[in-house]
């Protein structure tokens, strides 16, 4: 069945076999998702052997193969609040992790020969309000704590580029790409697999237990035993530790992709580079090679069918580009990320060769692709290599009183952003 704009172009893709039988491994990572992904060929890279990769459903099916496909340095915390929690130091340190990330994925993509229709174009944050101050002050913070250079977008150059009344100047960031996510996951997958990976889908696992100096994850048909356990679970999370998985909601996202769109796509965009906003509850969206605009937004505790999805998202497209009003909704699509009330992504040992990353919603694909080196850091060459991400460890969501909270807190951004809008006429 066809759920995304992405499977209906890509295709089923290569399958795996599920996991039959008991097998023995150095380690296993429990999810085919990016941090999974990264975490597999990061460990491959250093030299680690009898890896073994279990995915419940498809690789990529959850939120990596479902998401924007932007590419970009950062964290969904914002580096004020970075600053404000860990210090300079560790801030710097955390938020060149994810250049880092950026600069690898972009190489891997090279290199490896992975074909995710990959656009190295830029990111435009987009300032929905007519005060410049937040994007004088991020640009001004960047600069000088950060050494990231985005460039100013007056007003008029902003309009050249997004032609659309809804926006006033915005921030240029050049290090940032998009790709297709779900080809680029199932890239990653084929590269591991031909470094020795043993990849096994359609193999949910059932429960975790402790097996002398290490674990063994069980399945409908099989096990595996190793000394370390990865658990990327994201937003589909497979009940394997109590804590771990207590510490994030699953919050539901929404995305859509137009028909082809011609000229018209071009009379409303006049770049590659993908855009969102300057609101808590920002659009994001990003031209694609067949014309097509695919568009994202929206925050829910729940997931929404695909009409439900496109009646909202065509609503906001409007708002933004009001002559594609009309335009036909192809694909329509919700999918489950992970959050943690810090907003930062959790990353870390939970017991002896017990490991976990997720919390990945919201921040883009690069802190995926460092939370996966940093894992395997720690696994194959020093057991500290997590360290840079321990002031944002495993803090229960207090499900189901979490959801609640998380929906009335973004519904007061909402308002919020609402009367901003309202007070500046």
């Amino acid at each position: 069945m066809i759920h995304s704009y992405y499977q209906a172009k890509d295709g089923e893709g290569v399958r795996y076999a599920p996991l039959d039988g008991r097998v023995d491994a150095s380690t296993v990572v429990v999810g085919g998702g990016f941090a999974g992904l990264n975490t597999a060929l990061g460990l491959a890279a250093r030299g680690v052997r009898d890896i073994v990769l279990l995915e419940g459903e498809r690789i990529g099916f959850g939120a990596s193969g479902r998401n924007g496909g932007f590419v970009f340095a950062g964290y969904s915390l914002g580096e004020r609040a970075l600053l404000e929690k860990v210090g300079a130091e560790k801030a710097r340190a955390l938020y060149g992790r994810t250049v880092a990330a950026v600069d690898l994925i972009r190489e891997r993509i090279d290199k490896l020969g992975i074909e995710c229709d990959a656009v190295d174009a830029g990111v435009i944050w987009a300032n929905w309000f007519r005060d410049p101050g937040v994007l004088r002050q991020r640009q001004q913070l960047l600069a000088e704590q950060f050494g990231t250079d985005w460039q100013w977008l007056p007003a008029d150059a902003m309009r050249e580029f997004v032609r659309s009344p809804r926006y006033h100047d915005g921030l240029f960031e050049r290090n940032a790409l998009h790709i297709d996510p779900l080809a680029y996951a199932r890239g990653l997958a084929r590269v591991a697999a031909a470094t020795g990976v043993s990849i096994h889908e359609g193999s949910p696992a059932s429960w975790l237990e402790r097996r002398g100096e290490g674990w063994t994850v069980h399945t409908a048909r099989g096990a595996v035993t190793a000394r370390h356990v990865v658990l990327a679970c994201g937003g589909y999370l497979a009940g394997l530790d109590r804590k771990v998985d207590r510490s994030v909601l699953p919050i539901a996202t929404y995305v859509m992709v137009t028909e082809p769109l011609g000229d018209r796509l071009a009379e409303c965009l006049r770049t590659r580079a993908a855009v969102y906003d300057t609101r808590f509850a920002f659009d994001y969206y990003r031209p694609l090679a067949d014309t097509r605009l695919l568009w994202g937004g929206r925050i829910s505790i729940r997931n929404r069918s695909a009409r439900a999805v496109q009646r909202l998202l065509r609503h906001d497209m409007g708002r933004v580009f009001p002559s594609l009003a009309d335009a036909r909704v192809d694909y329509a699509w919700s999918g489950l990320m992970s959050y943690a009330r810090h907003e930062m992504p959790q990353v870390g040992a939970r017991a002896k060769g017990l490991w976990y990353a997720q919390a990945f919603g919201g921040h883009g694909l690069a802190p995926t692709c460092a939370a996966g080196e940093a894992l395997a850091d720690a696994i194959a060459v020093d057991e500290d290599g997590c360290e840079a991400f321990a002031d944002f460890g495993l803090v229960s969501t207090y499900r189901p009183f979490g959801y609640l909270a998380a929906q009335a807190s973004y519904w007061n951004a909402e308002m919020a952003d609402w009367f901003k809008r309202r007070v500046e006429g």
